[in-house]
């Protein structure tokens, strides 16, 4: 930024630190503090100097341009020159450029701030949600190399449906009538996948698919989901303050959500001792739940379920009968190149006092789906009539 940049960015801060310049008004004192600057500008240069400086004040600073391009789900700053962002083909550098290592320690400790979290060296990481949604994870020294490392990921306004999956490539048109009835049947369903391979788009789809008369009650480690369903209850976990107080986790919002009359209870990501809570209420009457889990394939699942099981005191075994009975359908999500994609279909069951994963169906993303001996009747139980 220029020094006539930074001199602006400066008088418009001290106009709106003055009383009665709330949220609302923001954006208008900002264009009237530019303008008021003492600096001669054209109406382009003038507009673009209050965006620039609504970003660096209120917004994400140099990264805010970045946050608002059409596709992007992540921004990532690895020190002042090595900012990544990903639009849904992998990792790519971009040209934007702080100062300095303290420039991107000073940006990730506003935007803590700005969600209501502490960030220092009592305090080296964070996770909070922006005003605007967008979800922060930064880490500052001494705990990295660079001063800071930030990583922003996009809330997405855009829901979309399964009718946009399957027209765009991700779900197979002959598996479509099975997904949609795994909803409309009210199919307990897990979503596995990698990171980034669009697990929260699936789940979010799926809940589009969701009677509009039915109420979803939706727990979350950090807001992710906006399904495009008229009634929807996100409740979201809270990390214990510096004092090592107030947090709420996902076991216990698991267990309120079971006292708010929901007609299904989603969980974001099963990643902890809230798996118990889940299968529990999966098992007592509440079907047509949904969670989504990390695998990297859908054989991998009954490791992941048990490992998550050990953290809640739950053996092998109890793992074992709770999800034979508590989980109908798993729906496996890979990324290959730029694309994500439903590549297995598969259920549950007991293998000794373990659990074993059925196939149903694969698909490679490219040529006609497989149909395993389960298909029929899977499909003769599940699919949408």
């Amino acid at each position: 930024m220029s020094d006539d940049a930074h001199d602006v960015v400066a008088h418009v801060r001290r106009d709106l630190l003055r009383p009665g310049t709330g949220p609302r008004e923001r954006g208008e004192a900002v264009r009237r503090s530019v303008e008021g600057a003492g600096r001669l500008l054209g109406s382009t240069a003038a507009d673009a100097l209050a965006r620039r400086a609504h970003a660096d004040i209120f917004g994400a600073g140099p990264l805010q341009a970045l946050l608002e391009v059409d596709g992007v789900t992540d921004v990532l700053v690895n020190g002042p020159d090595d900012v990544w962002i990903d639009r849904g083909r992998g990792v790519e550098r971009v040209g934007v450029r702080f100062a300095d290592a303290a420039a991107v320690r000073a940006l990730a400790v506003r935007l803590a701030a700005a969600g209501g979290q502490r960030l220092d060296d009592a305090a080296p990481t964070v996770d909070a949600r922006l005003p605007d949604g967008t979800r922060l994870h930064a880490v500052v020294a001494p705990l990295c190399a660079e001063g800071a490392v930030i990583s922003l990921r996009v809330l997405r306004t855009r829901a979309f449906t399964l009718d946009a999956l399957v027209r765009g490539g991700s779900v197979p048109t002959a598996w479509e009538p099975l997904v949609r009835g795994l909803v409309l049947r009210r199919a307990n369903v897990l979503v596995s996948g990698g990171t980034g391979t669009g697990k929260t788009t699936l789940l979010a789809a799926l809940l589009a698919a969701v009677p509009t008369n039915e109420r979803v009650v939706c727990v979350e480690e950090a807001r992710e989901l906006v399904p495009a369903h008229p009634h929807v209850v996100p409740l979201t976990a809270r990390r214990a303050n510096v004092e090592g107080a107030g947090a709420v986790g996902l076991d216990a919002l698991v267990r309120a959500a079971l006292r708010m009359r929901p007609d299904r209870i989603v969980l974001g990501e099963c990643r902890g001792a809230e798996v118990r809570e889940v299968l529990m209420a999966m098992n007592t009457g509440h079907d047509g739940g949904l969670a989504t889990i990390h695998a990297n394939t859908a054989g991998h699942v009954p490791a992941r379920l048990e490992a998550l099981g050990a953290l809640a005191g739950m053996s092998r075994a109890a793992v074992a009968a709770q999800a034979v009975g508590a989980l109908d359908a798993v729906l496996h999500v890979r990324r290959v190149g730029g694309r994500r994609f439903v590549a297995e279909i598969a259920c549950v069951e007991r293998d000794g006092d373990g659990l074993r994963v059925v196939p149903v169906a694969t698909w490679d993303g490219v040529d006609a789906p497989c149909t395993a001996p389960a298909w029929p009747a899977f499909v003769t139980r599940w699919a949408a009539r």
